[in-house]
């Protein structure tokens, strides 16, 4: 059985995110085996949305494929370079004429391999088109176009959506993937029809954080009620994600892994943008 080894890494959050996940993906592809890499990006320019230049850093250190989120336009230096890499995917399910592109397909050693991205529309900004209707179609003609291989990406607020789109999808594409949340949740499994499945696939960021930025500026914020900037926080970074060994053949996920590993005394660089504030 000829397969292919796919990992994917959840959201990169800030300056010891993108500094670790640099650091160790070519690390990683040689100790795992790894054919090809997916990494979400959209908190990687110090906590949001994610610049040119960072994208073109991971893509040297290993990854294949950029996705983003509700976070993908908050560099503004974005919005004019992603007509120009197709390899930055923003959610597919934008309106017609949306800067960017929602999915793309790669040439590998091991044969073609497609990429699609959408976001969810249960509690999170913007409203997009229907994601379901989306996916559904653009796996429609990926398939047409005879490509076995599908990751897709499903950035979205609830469980229940992440799940749904696994179902509706299942034995159409390899893996479906859920981002977002940046926890990692522990229902790895193989659809009946041959589709690996992840809710949430976590982050790359500080592990002593709330979902990568200051402890004491989030909970400050909740206990108040008051406007904060909301740092990212600092010291040893985890690692999370999924690796799946999908059949070239068929498209059918062999296998699937979660990863979560600590990566230790990752050195921070002076450069840092600004946080959010909200």
């Amino acid at each position: 059985m000829s397969t292919i080894r796919i990992l994917f890494l959840g959201d990169v959050v800030g300056e010891p995110g993108r500094t670790a996940v640099i650091a160790q993906l070519p690390l990683l592809k040689q100790r795992e085996g790894l054919d090809f890499i997916i990494v979400n990006g959209e908190n990687a320019a110090g906590g949001r949305g994610i610049t040119p230049r960072i994208a073109i850093d991971l893509m040297r250190a290993g990854a294949a494929v950029i996705s983003t989120g509700d976070h993908v336009w908050d560099q503004p230096e974005i919005v004019d370079y992603l007509p120009t890499e197709p390899r930055v995917l923003r959610p597919l399910n934008y309106p017609a004429g949306t800067p960017g592109h929602g999915s793309v397909v790669l040439e590998t050693n091991k044969g073609r391999v497609g990429v699609v991205l959408v976001q969810g529309r249960s509690f999170i900004q913007p409203p997009l088109d229907n994601p379901f209707l989306a996916a559904d179609a653009e796996v429609a003609r990926l398939a047409a176009d005879g490509v076995k291989v599908i990751v897709v990406e499903i950035h979205a607020e609830t469980t229940s959506e992440k799940m749904a789109m696994g179902r509706l999808l299942d034995g159409r594409v390899s893996l479906v993937v859920g981002t977002h949340t940046h926890v990692q949740t522990a229902d790895e499994t193989v659809f009946p029809g041959g589709t690996g499945y992840l809710t949430d696939a976590g982050m790359c960021g500080p592990e002593e954080s709330i979902l990568g930025r200051s402890i004491d500026s989030v909970v400050w914020r909740f206990k108040t009620g008051m406007p904060t900037r909301f740092p990212v926080a600092k010291g040893p970074v985890r690692l999370c994600g999924v690796m799946v060994d999908v059949e070239l053949a068929s498209g059918h996920c062999a296998g699937i892994r979660r990863l979560s590993w600590q990566v230790p005394d990752v050195p921070e660089t002076p450069e840092r943008p600004p946080a959010d504030t909200l």
